[in-house]
């Protein structure tokens, strides 16, 4: 991502740049009024397509061929492989660690021991510190968050309010871990040092995470999550169903220290699947009797491969556990990566005839105090989030286009990292289309539209930076030795 070129095409003018955002709004805009919540479903993925065809029409009026777009498509689904095989990997993972144990495990012990009139609260902390850890926000929601968002339903909460606790605790590490690529792809896009770009965001980011705790705080008190009834029961039919011990926490721990040792995220999910099929044919006897009808091998292999494959839903005494007890396995995680196939077509046609870069330019023209040139930086993440789909490019493409703006501007270069990561990192989970965006919803089985409202400390982290912006707060010049 480092090496990306910035495509530009002088033939194109601003208006013409707009026009296939404004046909792909529009289009999504009616789409969601007429599927409501089915949109996700495989309509808004024809809807990027018709968009990506609005932007190769201008493109060819533009003297962009056919042929050239077509290799940026490439190059940009090239891209996200890794990804999408990220998100094959995470299904089969949830579905192998339903069958072994590890998440009604997880859901028994929160059940027991998290505070309900807390609840949210300690969800933002508890992702946010697995965040820092793994340095990863998406590896955080597939292993914890997928057990907080359970035990959350259990106790009675709106499923897009834990998500949206889960994901500002995730987004925060996924921000400030040195681990994290964007927190390191941002440093390195502006031009400073890892440890000086994660100091310097505290300033920002410290404040909002503060907000953030204090807003799911109250709501944790608005919300009658302490009244719940049938606690026992549903603890009781946990425990009729599924062995439930502390050593199935070795799973997810032994995941989460191969991450935490910088083993690449595919090989810790497929130790993560592996581990979770063993755990289930070693402690879960009566799941094991109940779909394998015997212990032979063959039968097991067949149970263990459907469910991590086709998914698996496990029927409980207490009706209210069996929606929790359900995961889609790789097959589940098909409409996610068709809706990233299809983001990354629309983006890679409009960054082929140079739309991204004449809408980065355009805000850039509208910089001409130390607030503007912050505001077309915050501006210009959040379009390259709605068009590219990829909160990569949105740091690096404006990272490459406001570079020498801030140097001229004598500003020291963290001033460009931060802005970044508050505007491009954290943003990219708002937006249904985005590769974040449709993975979190994805793994959470929260739909983006659930949780938006609550995302807390996503959407407040631009205007964090904004604030601290137009009053001057922490906004370091560039020294004369620089």
């Amino acid at each position: 991502m480092e090496e990306h070129k910035i495509v530009g095409n002088k033939e194109l003018n601003i208006w013409e740049a707009l026009i296939p955002i404004i046909a792909l709004v529009s289009m999504l805009a009616f789409n969601v009024f007429v599927f409501r919540d089915d949109a996700i479903s495989g309509s808004n993925q024809f809807i990027l397509l018709m968009g990506g065809a609005v932007a190769a029409l201008v493109g060819y009026f533009n003297k962009v061929s056919l042929d050239t777009m077509l290799d940026n498509v490439g190059s940009n689904l090239k891209s996200v492989a890794g990804a999408i095989l990220i998100l094959l990997l995470v299904g089969s993972l949830s579905a192998a660690w339903l069958i072994s144990g590890v998440i009604p495990a997880m859901i028994f012990y929160g059940i027991k021991l998290i505070n309900p009139a807390i609840f949210l609260p300690a969800a933002v902390i508890i992702s946010s510190i697995i965040s820092m850890a793994t340095g990863s926000s998406w590896t955080t929601s597939a292993t914890i968050g997928i057990a907080l968002v359970a035990i959350g339903k259990a106790i009675g909460l709106p499923a897009g309010m834990v998500a949206g606790a889960v994901i500002s605790g995730a987004y925060f590490g996924d921000k400030m871990s040195p681990l994290s690529d964007t927190t390191n792809l941002a440093s390195a896009m502006a031009g400073t040092k890892l440890f000086t770009h994660i100091k310097y965001m505290t300033y920002t980011t410290v404040p909002t995470f503060i907000i953030t705790l204090v807003v799911f705080a109250v709501l944790s008190l608005t919300h009658e999550v302490g009244e719940v009834q049938g606690t026992d029961e549903l603890l009781a039919a946990i425990s009729a169903k599924f062995n439930i011990t502390l050593w199935l926490f070795s799973v997810p721990l032994l995941v989460i220290m191969l991450i935490v040792k910088k083993v690449n995220p595919v090989v810790a999910l497929l130790a993560g699947t592996l581990l979770g099929c063993m755990a289930c044919v070693l402690t879960q006897p009566t799941i094991l009797s109940d779909f394998a009808s015997t212990h032979k091998i063959a039968p097991t292999y067949a149970f263990l491969m459907q469910s991590i494959t086709q998914g698996v839903a496990i029927e409980t005494s207490n009706a209210s556990l069996n929606d929790l007890f359900s995961a889609g396995g790789m097959s589940g995680m098909m409409g996610t990566v068709w809706l990233i196939i299809c983001a990354m077509v629309f983006g890679g046609i409009m960054e082929a005839i140079g739309a991204l870069a004449r809408i980065s330019s355009a805000l850039l023209s509208f910089a001409t105090s130390v607030f503007g040139l912050f505001a077309s930086t915050v501006a210009s993440c959040l379009a390259i989030n709605l068009t590219a789909s990829d909160q990569y490019l949105a740091i690096v493409v404006p990272g490459k286009m406001f570079e020498k703006a801030y140097k001229d501007k004598g500003l020291a270069p963290e001033n460009l990292s931060r802005t970044l990561e508050d505007s491009g990192t954290v943003t990219s989970p708002l937006i249904p289309w985005n590769t974040c965006g449709a993975y979190q919803s994805g793994v959470l089985g929260v739909g983006v539209s659930e949780y938006i409202g609550y995302a807390v400390f996503n959407y407040l982290s631009p205007f964090m930076t904004l604030l601290f912006a137009a009053f001057q707060i922490k906004i370091t010049q560039l020294s004369k030795k620089d």
